[in-house]
């Protein structure tokens, strides 16, 4: 287990959040163009060895910038659990505990080829080529086995999130989980853009599909899960520990904090 300290918020009315992750490998092709398209990395230990970003004909640097700004923040994952502040008398120490067992007992999971494709309110995204089961079924237990974990969603979250149009199952998700897309309703997807009309949409998809080509060749192994956090409400996500499935071992020679 890597372990990186996790930053506390100094703002009581905006404490911490945490959010259970899939992260690609750190050195796998993936996780670099994802560096690089992101123009970010979110283990403390890279954030200063960025590579340069790609250049895609006919968008500027600035707009690059702008249209990566969203999935910047959160830096290149899928959500298993999505962020939650911990509930009272819950600590990330304890957290950190239950996720490095709970990531032990899973098997180790190999996910089809990752692809991309528009979702949601169109933005793109890398999604699995074909269902699968197993992934849908590991997420659901994150959801489910960490709720303890969760301060419940406060009123003002809850209206926010029903301001985007909820049906009747993603409302009683929303109640019960904290987050409308959960289980039933979950869809594994690695975010590379923010939202785009239809044809900003149509002219970046097959640029993008072409810088990401090499990386989703080929069906991607889950080898470990994330806990990332973000210190204070609208700072960027961190990584803060990655905890190996199938009872893998971490590298003895990664540096362990706190």
């Amino acid at each position: 287990m890597t372990t990186h300290s996790p930053a506390n918020s100094t703002d009581s009315n905006a404490p911490a959040r945490y959010a259970i992750y899939w992260a690609p490998a750190k050195d796998s092709n993936l996780a670099r163009l994802g560096r690089a398209w992101l123009g970010r990395d979110a283990d403390p230990d890279g954030s200063e060895d960025l590579p340069p970003r790609p250049a895609i004909a006919g968008y500027s640097s600035d707009e690059l910038q702008a249209l990566t700004a969203e999935p910047r923040r959160y830096a290149l994952h899928a959500t298993l659990k999505p962020p939650f502040a911990l509930a009272n008398g819950r600590h990330v120490d304890e957290l950190q505990r239950d996720l490095a067992r709970f990531a032990a007992r899973q098997p180790s999971l190999l996910m089809p080829r990752l692809q991309l494709a528009p979702i949601g309110r169109r933005f793109l995204a890398l999604i699995p080529s074909t269902p699968c089961p197993a992934l849908d079924s590991l997420a659901a237990d994150c959801v489910t086995s960490f709720d303890s974990y969760r301060r419940p969603a406060s009123a003002t979250e809850l209206s926010r999130r029903r301001a985007t149009g909820l049906d009747d199952i993603e409302d009683a998700h929303l109640r019960r989980w904290g987050y409308p897309y959960v289980l039933d309703r979950f869809r594994f997807h690695v975010t590379l853009s923010g939202p785009l009309d239809e044809a900003a949409l149509d002219r970046l998809q097959p640029n993008l599909a072409t810088l990401f080509a090499s990386a989703t060749a080929a069906p991607t192994p889950i080898t470990d899960i994330a806990l990332f956090v973000e210190p204070a409400l609208g700072e960027p996500f961190m990584l803060a520990a990655r905890f190996p499935v199938g009872g893998g071992k971490s590298d003895p020679e990664s540096p362990t904090h706190g």
